[in-house]
């Protein structure tokens, strides 16, 4: 996990000219990094780094700037000092509040899709979304035991919002009785998130049954709504008195 955190970023009156000091966070607080550089039309011609400890030349006018800085040993124990001085106090405070933040998956589906074609007629597919950080394992189960054969898996997919998101798919011939599952496993999560597959019907005839009973209700609805209104008008139709039928004129 690499985390580029921009403490300063400062536009020079050139316009082609700019100077920037990111400090660079990869996995743990012991690899940051400082650096400050300067580029001119979008080259880079000079550039420090804590690691390197002094500046080094891309260019002509580069290599002039570096050897000028490096000599100069106050301003370069400056530079030096800038890690501990800058990075540290404002990545630690990152850390904390985002970079050690867990978040569970959102949502977790198991369901049937169509085989790509090969020796098996079936095959299901895992999806994950809404975890961080990244890293999270998806397995099957089949009767219970950990399965890896005829087993595809994404990477895991950023969404943009720091969260992620991973599909995994089995392939199979169903077997009589056998119950086939997906286990996930985060940080997240104190307990794995195991999703069993239900085979008893097949998806598409689940989502008829799901649509037919949906048309049911609302048909129910609309009939008993009109029932009521039909009431109350010949409740109201009653009250009015027939000037045919003897009525007061």
């Amino acid at each position: 996990l690499k985390v580029l955190i921009k403490v300063l970023l400062q536009v020079l009156p050139c316009t082609a000219a700019t100077t920037a000091q990111p400090c660079s966070h990869y996995c743990t607080l012991k690899d940051i990094e400082f650096s400050y550089s300067k580029h001119y039309n979008k080259v880079e011609y000079v550039k420090f780094s804590s690691s390197v400890g002094k500046f080094v030349g891309y260019n002509k006018h580069g290599i002039y700037t570096a050897e000028r800085a490096n000599n100069n040993t106050a301003q370069l124990a400056g530079w030096r000092a800038q890690k501990e001085s800058i990075c540290k106090p404002n990545i630690e405070g990152y850390y904390s509040g985002i970079l050690s933040k867990k978040v569970e998956p959102s949502r977790v589906t198991l369901r049937s899709v169509t085989p790509p074609g090969g020796k098996h007629t079936h095959m299901l597919m895992c999806s994950v979304y809404g975890f961080y950080p990244k890293h999270i394992s998806v397995k099957w189960l089949r009767d219970g035991k950990v399965t890896t054969s005829d087993v595809t898996s994404t990477e895991e997919l950023a969404d943009g919002d720091w969260y992620y998101q991973i599909h995994s798919h089995l392939e199979f011939t169903p077997r009589s009785g056998e119950k086939i599952s997906c286990m996930v496993e985060h940080i997240s999560l104190s307990d794995p998130v195991i999703r069993d597959w239900d085979p008893s019907l097949p998806e598409s005839e689940r989502n008829k049954i799901a649509i037919g009973a949906s048309g049911l209700i609302l048909g129910l609805i609309l009939s008993l709504a009109g029932f009521i209104y039909y009431k109350r008008k010949m409740r109201g139709q009653s009250l009015v008195p027939d000037f045919w039928q003897g009525g007061v004129p």
